[in-house]
């Protein structure tokens, strides 16, 4: 509930200032290493956007993939879960560069 009201004060901070007055929609990207459920995010937006800005808003979800750059191979490569291995040599050394992005990253307005 606390990440759902994050979003919702995102929203009414952006109304203040860019001036709208209602939201349509809100799309979100939550990466898929994010360790955030959409699921929970959409079940609780109604409840927590209720009486606000985003009140009866449609809630968009992007989900980008896992993306890391193995150290050994040199190359970016999708990964599925942390600390899995390299799906080119099956090393370990993995930097993480995409799949945790948790951002709204575009409001259809009034």
């Amino acid at each position: 509930m606390a990440l759902t009201r994050s979003i919702v004060d995102v929203i009414r901070d952006q109304a203040g200032a860019q001036g709208f007055t209602a939201v349509r929609a809100v799309r979100l990207e939550i990466g898929a290493l994010s360790h955030v459920e959409p699921a929970a995010i959409l079940f609780c937006f109604d409840a927590i956007s209720r009486g606000t800005i985003a009140e009866g808003a449609r809630l968009e979800v992007e989900r980008p993939p896992g993306r890391a750059f193995c150290m050994p191979c040199g190359a970016p490569v999708p990964l599925a879960q942390r600390y899995d291995p390299c799906p080119l040599c099956g090393g370990h050394q993995m930097v993480l560069v995409g799949g945790e992005e948790l951002r709204v990253m575009e409001l259809e307005v009034e």
